[in-house]
């Protein structure tokens, strides 16, 4: 049953964009534009009207999908869940690990020798 909403509610998130895009961009923001010379109603359009009637049946399977999800739940917490998680058992072998990065001084290029002499020119870095 919740598979069949949430089938529903994603054609209709894409009805709704599809039918949005369709409309005519009337220039003015927050009402401004369209409409009749009085009032600052837009004229009602069919793409309004199924513009009104997408969101209206998007937030009612929005609402549905919430209270599905939450009989579902069975007033179990994320934390408690996580508080029962299984333990490894000690005498199981150990998980493979990834080898260590090198440390800082395997990444140093070799100090320059002195010529004719096996002393560095520069101490190495101590860090």
């Amino acid at each position: 049953m919740e598979n069949v909403i949430l089938i529903i509610h994603l054609v209709l998130a894409l009805c709704l964009i599809g039918i949005v895009l369709l409309q005519r961009n009337e220039g003015g923001g927050l009402g401004m534009g369209g409409g009749g010379a009085i009032t600052g109603r837009a004229a009602s359009t069919p793409l309004g009207k199924l513009t009104w009637f997408f969101a209206a049946c998007f937030i009612g399977t929005s609402i549905t999908l919430t209270i599905l999800a939450a009989q579902n739940a069975a007033g179990t917490s994320v934390v408690d869940r996580i508080g029962n998680a299984p333990v490894p058992a000690e005498d199981s072998a150990p998980a493979e690990t990834a080898p260590g990065l090198p440390s800082g001084q395997d990444l140093l290029p070799p100090a320059p020798v002195a010529p004719g002499g096996d002393a560095p020119l520069m101490p190495p870095r101590a860090d």
